[in-house]
Order: structure tokens, then C-alpha cells, then sequence
């Protein structure tokens, strides 16, 4: 089998069947023997996988793979030790301390390149969230072994029986404590395997060292039962979601970043769970409640994350009383953080809003240090897909709506489909509401409960949207307990059964 040693400027490669990309000058320059080249076949795209990143991958999936062969003999009592040792060890001070400062110096770093930290920081909350997490899923029931279901004939039955579902493939952006979450594939009798942004690279390197592999060894685990792919580079995570040894290939992150890693790994066949896009919008309606409103979107902007409120529709006939209460709430939201807030307002609601917002200039709260902008500004439909990713100035959009029906056809045409809320006295008006949102996520206040553990006292794996349309069998919330397979198993009770 022949195989290319290199690339020249202008090389044309196939594409979808019928098209034409081109090797760049630098693509060409760059590309070694033993390196490989991945052929996006949704744009053209061409991705250089350098022959050391492919290696570094590989070998963390050679790793994973080897362990799960061995996780059907291991109990679910050592199981339940790893979590508890990694958990022990998260909240011994000494063992945490290298841990705290690999996290300074990666958060420094970070700012110093204009980069925001606001997910990087492992504070004290989320060094207790990931201890509290992984005790959960010590203390959480296995499902492996389980009879799903029993088909009872004459003479013979079949069991459906719940089994690990093998390798999980898992990359996510610069947050510490993902860590604890994609460990609880381990429950289910899975490994995993899991690369982060390179921001997060050295609180990574340090858990993997003074927990996670003191954990694993102590309890008795194979050490590869979850194994970090230890490289900066996104190549790293293309190879590693490449791999058809995995059984499902996991990204959280931005938008675009975890859309071309879901077509990296479908191209190599590979079933996808994709957690990017978010960005939660709150409805009023005719017969909200001012305070409940005011305190819902309050409540939804206490820092930026998936479950953060992004949008806001009012209905008309309630907006003199509805809206000064929504710029109330993200004035508070905005002094609560000791920072000015941004407005975003569509075309046709400005005159809903104060001339002075968008008169007003004010200090805005970047990655890369405050700007001084227009605290409103006016926006075309067309953006109100848009998901702000903001710092520490809390970013929204205000519409003015004829309607809830409006409103939803709105959410269901611009929005990720992620996570929506009707704030409504209205009983029937609530029920009319979850049929016409096409959303995982429907509630009736704020919108950051959506969350595995903060909900389901489950850590997650991630969040899915609907931007792609539903899932298949499974909610929103991927969590460890729900990565599994099904293996059916007969019993035959009479030898003389045939067809």
C-alpha cells in the first residue's frame, strides 16, 4: 500500500465526492514523512496530524483499550475505592498544593496572552465540587450486570443486560474539574481516555500525577482505565478521535472547535456526543410575576457558562413593566461582579429601552482587559443566534415579542435549542410552551439549574443542544452512568427447543 511522503503547494485533493481543495505552502512545507492528512469531507478542510501527535494519541488509546479488556474482572467495590482515593486525595492539602499551583501558573499564563480564565480558575468551589462528585459516584449504584429486561417463552428466556460500552474518547476546553466528571465512565465499567485546551495543560499534567494515577494504582484499576493524552496540540485530539477503537468520542468546548471534532470522529465512524453551543434564553409572559422575573434573570447571570442566560423575549403588552425590571436585574447581576453589563437589543425593540443605554459609554470587562463600548447596542434578527461569551460583564439580548408563540419560534429558529424558561402565572400557557420549544431543557425561572449534578446529583459528562437535531434514545444530560451498552443473553431451560 502506497503512502505519501509529502505534499506540494497547489496539490489538488478530493473532497465530498465531486470537489477540489489545495495543499497550501504551509501545509506543504510542514507536512513530514509518517504524518497523516484528514480530509474534512463537510468543507474541504485539511488537518495535518504530525506522526508525533499521532503517536502521543495513539498510544493513550492503546493504553484505554488494554484496560477495558481487563474491567469486566474488576469489582465494583475497587471501582468504588478509585473514587474514593482520588477524591481522598483531591482533599489532603499536601497532595493538592502542586495541583493549586499548576493552576496559578496556568492562569497567569492565560491572562498574560488576553485569554479568559474565568473557567480556568480551580477555586476552592470547584476543588469541592470535584470532591463531592466523585463520592457520588462511589456511593452510586452500578449498572453493569443489571437485566435491563426478561422475555419469558415457552421453555427458554431472553435477558437484556447492561455492559460497559468500551473506550470513551473525551476532549474539553480549559475546566479542572471535567476531570472528576469523565472519570465516572469508570462506573459503568468503561475507561476513558481525555485530552484538554492547552490553557488547562499543566493543572491537567499535575492531577493525572498526584491523584488520578495514585488513585488508580492504590485501588488496583489499570492505569490505563483513563489516561490523558498529554499534548498541546489540537492534532492530538484529531488523531485521538480518529481512532475507531473508540466506542463514543465526547467534546465540550466552543461551537466550532467541538463541530469539527464531531465530523473528525464521524468520518472515522465513531459515535459522537458534541457539547458546544449554548447559551439559555428566558421568556416572559403575560402574566409573569415582575419579582420572579426579575430574580430569574438575576439568577441566570451569575457567571458565563452553557446554562447562562444569553437571550430574553418579553411579551409586548407587559413591556413598560417587564423591562425596566429585566435592566434592574442585569444592573445587579453586573454590580454583584463589580463590572458594568452589555445589552444587546433587537432592531425593532430598541424603543422599549432607554434612550441612555445606548448613549451611555461604560467600561466593558474582556478576556484581555476592559473596553470602553456603548452599554447598548442594536442588533439585526439575524444575530439572535449569536451567544455572547462574556468575561465578567454579564452580555444579554432583550426582543420584544407579540407573543409567546413568537418567542418560541424564535428560540426554535436562532437558538442552539439548548436550555429555555417561561416565567408565567399561566398553567395552560406553560404546557403550550414546552409543546412549541423545540429544547431538551425547559423550565420556569432561572436557567443555570441545568446541570448533572446540580439537578440530578449526577457529575456530567456534558450538555447536549438540539442544534443538530435530538438524540437518539437518551436525554440531554450525559452523564457516566449512561454510557453503556446492552448485551442480550438467552437461557435455555428445554434442550429439545428448534425451529
Amino acid at each position: 500500500m502506497e503512502r505519501i511522503e509529502k505534499l506540494t503547494a497547489g496539490m489538488p485533493i478530493v473532497w465530498g465526492g465531486d470537489r477540489i481543495t489545495r495543499v497550501s505552502e504551509d501545509l506543504a512545507a510542514s507536512f513530514e514523512p509518517g504524518d497523516s492528512l484528514i480530509v474534512m469531507q463537510s468543507d474541504g478542510g485539511l488537518l495535518h496530524v504530525p506522526a508525533s501527535e499521532q503517536a502521543i494519541a495513539t498510544t493513550a488509546v492503546d493504553a484505554a483499550s488494554a484496560a477495558f479488556g481487563q474491567m469486566s474482572r474488576i469489582s465494583d467495590d475497587r471501582i468504588s475505592e478509585f473514587y474514593e482515593m482520588f477524591a481522598a486525595t483531591l482533599a489532603d492539602d499536601d497532595s493538592f498544593g502542586p495541583v493549586a499551583a499548576a493552576n496559578r501558573s496556568d492562569v497567569a499564563k492565560a491572562r498574560s496572552r488576553g485569554r479568559s480564565a474565568t473557567r480556568l480558575i480551580l477555586s476552592e468551589n470547584m476543588r469541592s465540587d470535584m470532591i463531592e462528585g466523585l463520592r457520588s459516584w462511589r456511593d452510586a449504584p452500578t449498572g453493569r450486570g443489571s437485566v435491563v429486561e426478561t422475555t419469558q417463552h415457552d421453555g427458554w428466556r431472553v435477558d437484556q443486560i447492561r455492559d460497559g460500552l468500551g473506550v470513551v474518547g473525551f476532549v474539553f476546553e480549559g475546566r479542572p474539574n471535567v476531570f472528576a466528571d469523565a472519570t465516572g465512565v469508570l462506573r459503568s465499567g468503561n475507561t476513558v481516555v481525555f485530552r484538554i485546551g492547552s490553557d488547562a495543560l499543566g493543572t491537567a499534567r499535575a492531577i493525572v500525577a498526584h491523584a488520578l494515577r495514585p488513585a488508580l494504582s492504590l485501588s488496583g484499576l489499570p492505569a490505563g482505565a483513563a489516561v490523558l493524552v498529554d499534548s498541546a496540540s489540537h492534532a492530538a485530539a484529531w488523531a485521538m478521535f480518529s481512532d475507531p477503537r473508540l466506542a463514543l468520542a465526547v467534546a465540550r468546548g466552543s461551537g466550532g472547535a467541538t463541530a469539527q471534532l464531531g465530523a473528525v470522529a464521524r468520518q472515522a465512524g465513531n459515535s459522537v456526543s458534541l457539547h458546544g453551543t449554548g447559551g439559555a434564553w428566558i421568556v416572559a409572559g403575560a402574566t409573569a410575576d415582575t419579582q420572579a422575573f426579575g430574580a430569574a434573570v438575576y439568577h441566570s447571570l451569575d457567571r458565563k457558562v452553557c446554562n447562562t442566560l444569553n437571550t430574553c423575549c418579553i411579551v409586548e403588552e407587559r413591556a413598560g413593566e417587564l423591562v425596566p425590571e429585566f435592566l434592574r436585574a442585569l444592573e445587579r447581576a453586573g454590580e454583584r461582579r463589580g463590572v458594568q453589563p452589555k445589552l444587546h437589543v433587537l432592531e425593532s425593540s430598541t424603543g422599549a429601552v432607554p434612550k441612555a443605554w445606548f448613549a451611555r459609554m461604560v467600561p466593558i470587562a474582556r478576556a484581555d482587559g476592559d473596553h470602553r463600548e456603548y452599554q447598548a447596542e442594536s442588533i439585526a434578527e439575524s444575530r439572535l443566534g449569536d451567544e455572547w461569551e462574556w468575561e465578567d460583564s454579564p452580555e444579554v439580548t432583550l426582543v420584544v415579542v407579540p407573543s409567546i408563540d413568537v418567542a418560541a419560534d424564535l428560540f426554535n429558529r436562532y437558538s442552539p435549542r439548548f436550555v429555555t424558561s417561561l416565567v408565567s402565572e399561566d398553567r395552560a400557557e406553560h404546557d403550550r410552551f414546552f409543546d412549541l420549544v423545540d429544547a431538551p431543557f425547559v423550565g420556569n425561572g432561572f436557567t443555570r439549574w441545568v446541570d448533572g449534578q446540580y439537578a440530578l446529583d449526577k457529575p456530567e459528562l456534558g450538555l447536549s443542544n438540539w442544534q443538530h437535531g435530538r438524540l437518539f434514545g437518551r436525554g440531554g444530560i450525559l452523564s457516566g452512568d449512561s454510557v453503556y451498552t446492552i448485551r442480550t443473553r438467552v437461557i435455555q431451560e428445554n434442550p429439545e427447543i428448534g425451529r
